[in-house]
């Protein structure tokens, strides 16, 4: 599992947008930026959809207001799904990031293998992102939802 200190690992994750798909090679994509990452194991299912993407949507002004650049979201779905969920929860501050075939996910060794959600999914967790490396890592225990939330990260900044 990546650890604080360390660079995120090359990786492509999808971003629907208005203009069309946009690939983006994550190591640029968060070069020379303070970002909020979070991740959920489904788009769309109850935890991820009633506390932890709302969470960020209402904290976002004020997250912003530390100084992060980027708040992101990423889940092991298309980029089409995440921007259908974005949508629904309006989520306009947040960047919705589709792992697709969760190499993203592997490559920072936090997938999981669950029956519920139909295969390879990734934990739940919050990370924050300066410069391309990890200086904040929370990652929660199965089946809670505490560490990973915008109350917490926000608190932490």
């Amino acid at each position: 599992m990546i650890q604080q200190g360390q660079a995120l690992p090359a990786a492509t994750l999808s971003q629907l947008t208005a203009d069309g798909m946009v690939n983006h090679q994550v190591t640029e994509l968060f070069a020379n930026k303070k970002v909020v990452l979070f991740a959920v194991p489904g788009a769309f299912t109850p935890t991820c959809s009633e506390s932890h993407l709302p969470g960020f949507v209402v904290l976002a002004d004020q997250i912003k207001a530390k100084g992060v650049d980027i708040i992101a979201c990423v889940s092991v779905n298309d980029a089409f799904v995440m921007q259908a969920w974005g949508e629904a929860q309006n989520a306009n501050e947040i960047m919705m990031l589709g792992d697709g075939d969760a190499s993203f996910t592997k490559a920072l060794g936090l997938e999981m293998d669950t029956a519920a959600f139909g295969g390879i999914r990734s934990q739940r967790y919050a990370m924050v992102i300066e410069n391309g490396v990890v200086t904040q890592l929370n990652v929660e225990e199965p089946k809670t939802f505490e560490v990973s939330s915008a109350e917490a990260i926000f608190a932490s900044l």
